[in-house]
């Protein structure tokens, strides 16, 4: 990358909405983005600190272009465009090459049943659904033959063929038929797959009761077979009886570098289906969020209303969208939000949780890891500290062999109350090797730590005054507190690519250890009494816990006090430690 040049143009951009490309040493085209100021927003990946992604993407940046817009809108529709003409290597792409089934009623004097895919095609026709698979489209559309005689030819023959004389076709080919007729029926199947079932439900029921009386028991089971068919077919989950009309819902949820988007397409009270996207996030969440609806819509028909969440800023997407959007802030459609939260949460650590259970993926993680530190790495440990204002210091080690959790030899540590957490990091790594050393126990190959350089440091001075051979490497985390790269003894950066295997065992790892301190601390604090907590806050001595009990009259008082009243007894950074302490578990 040219610095100069960079940044000489980047002083340059204009302060005007628009979209902007970055382009690699080839000039082809690997980021793609909109901005409502130009001149903020690209010198924005230039200067301070970044995650793994766009650390990544920007030293592979050597020029960059920009097209100048007179709107957001217009940048947002000019950015969509230009990531479907050239697929940006580090933009997200939610679009796969798979669609659902819809049931297509066509435009046509004597209009046809089908089942469709494509619902851009024929603008003229109506589509009902989309159905979550072809099985369910074709039992559909297999009723709704049984039920109306709708014609099943393309093109019309000369003569009537083998649907007429089954009772399935009108035979509009050969005879005239009122084409009200057919208005009617379709009338009828846009009730039907709509929901409202009753009228054709006890039509069905009238005529099964009277072929029985009639003795006719053969059409009588297939009336009944009809009806429960119906009753399959509208099996949906219901989410509010009285919600008509049709309506998209979508939520997202991030963690652990990743993003999560859920989506239930409701129809007339019914979820139909539901859509689910998963990807790595290198950007912003809400303009990925945003550039997948955009996405989404260029397949799909718009529905009535779309439900947003309350954080998305649907200014520009109200108007490209043409749709109404609505962000609930109570009522049935913030639960849908809801339910859409929960769901996307769940797949992400359902990603989490599979990948971690994947053999070969975990082996692979392994061998990633090795190549980083230049050595074996098959037994692993990890560290992590715990307190709140000094008290109930404690410290987790997990263990790692070959990729999985040895819960066996996990080991959890109270520390001295008052260290820093470097005086921390050095007395448990010292705790634990001595100890190890002692018992002649099993030296991992290589020692995780949850921090940077000098927490590093702090352990390699203990290692080598212990004269042990351990590889000791940091783990870096991201803006968002998520492992996004790992760091060795001399301060480099390793990146770590976030398809790969490794991140996602780093990242359980430090799941883990985390989980286990936290754990532990608070089991301490649970079985710890008021007054051993008072003992346990940095500043408090004999003295000032015998005056503060003197002066609110018992703990129960002292806790109901504020940070206020207890700092008219004891220093006001002492007070503000002891009411934290008191309240930790609020």
């Amino acid at each position: 990358m040219d610095k100069e040049y960079i940044k000489a143009k980047l002083a340059n951009l204009p302060e005007d909405p628009g979209s902007y490309q970055m382009k690699d040493k080839n000039g082809e085209i690997i980021y793609v983005g909109k901005a409502k100021n130009l001149h903020s927003r690209v010198n924005q990946y230039f200067t301070g600190a970044h995650d793994f992604k766009t650390t990544k993407m920007v030293s592979h940046i050597e020029d960059f272009d920009f097209t100048v817009t007179r709107t957001e809108k217009e940048a947002l529709l000019l950015e969509i465009n230009l990531i479907k003409k050239y697929r940006p290597k580090y933009n997200i792409m939610f679009i796969d090459d798979s669609s659902y089934p819809y049931i297509k009623m066509t435009r046509e004097d004597y209009p046809r049943l089908m089942i469709a895919r494509d619902t851009r095609k024929d603008r003229k026709a109506r589509y009902f659904g989309p159905f979550p698979d072809a099985t369910a489209a074709r039992d559909t559309l297999k009723l709704l033959q049984g039920l109306y005689p709708f014609r099943r030819c393309t093109v019309m023959p000369n003569k009537v063929c083998l649907y007429y004389h089954m009772g399935q076709c009108l035979g509009p080919c050969e005879y005239e038929i009122d084409k009200t007729q057919y208005q009617q029926m379709a009338d009828s199947v846009t009730r039907f797959l709509n929901g409202d079932t009753k009228a054709i439900t006890a039509d069905l029921e009238a005529k099964m009761y009277a072929a029985s009386e009639n003795l006719e028991f053969e059409k009588a089971a297939e009336y009944h077979q009809m009806i429960e068919s119906i009753s399959r077919v509208i099996d949906k989950q219901m989410i509010e009886s009285s919600a008509r009309g049709s309506r998209d819902v979508f939520a997202w949820y991030v963690n652990r570098g990743y993003m999560a988007i859920t989506g239930f397409l409701v129809r007339n009270g019914l979820v139909l289906n539901k859509e689910f996207r998963l990807r790595p996030l290198y950007g912003d969440a809400a303009e990925e969020f945003e550039s997948f609806l955009l996405q989404y819509y260029e397949d799909h028909p718009h529905p009535a209303e779309l439900v947003l969440p309350q954080e998305t800023d649907i200014s520009s997407l109200q108007e490209v969208l043409d749709m109404h959007i609505f962000q609930p802030q109570k009522g049935y459609r913030l639960k849908l939000i809801n339910m859409c939260l929960e769901n996307a949460k769940k797949q992400l650590d359902l990603k989490f949780e599979t990948v971690e259970r994947q053999e070969s993926v975990t082996e692979e993680a392994v061998q990633q890891l090795a190549k980083l530190a230049g050595r074996p790495m098959n037994r692993v440990e990890l560290f992590d500290n715990s307190h709140i204002s000094g008290s109930f210091t404690v410290a987790s080690c997990v263990v790692y062999v070959d990729g999985m959790p040895s819960r066996k030899d996990y080991r959890l540590f109270r520390l001295h109350t008052g260290n820093s957490d470097i005086d921390s990091m050095k007395e448990v790594v010292y705790r634990r090797y001595f100890r190890l050393l002692k018992d002649q126990g099993i030296m991992p190959d290589g020692i995780l730590v949850d921090g940077g350089l000098i927490q590093i440091e702090a352990a390699k001075e203990i290692i080598d005054s212990l004269g042990l051979d351990i590889c000791i490497m940091g783990l870096v985390k991201d803006d968002h507190h998520n492992t996004s790269a790992l760091m060795d003894v001399s301060g480099n950066r390793l990146d770590i690519d976030r398809n790969s295997g490794l991140f996602f065992l780093l990242t359980r790892m430090q799941d883990e250890v985390h989980r286990v301190a936290i754990t532990y601390h608070r089991k301490l604090r649970a079985k710890g009494q008021t007054k051993s907590i008072l003992d346990e806050v940095e500043g408090i001595g004999p003295k000032r816990k015998k005056l503060l009990l003197k002066t609110f009259g018992s703990f129960a008082n002292l806790k109901k006090a504020s940070v206020e009243e207890i700092a008219a007894v004891v220093p006001d950074e002492v007070a503000a430690k002891v009411y934290e302490a008191l309240h930790m578990e609020e």
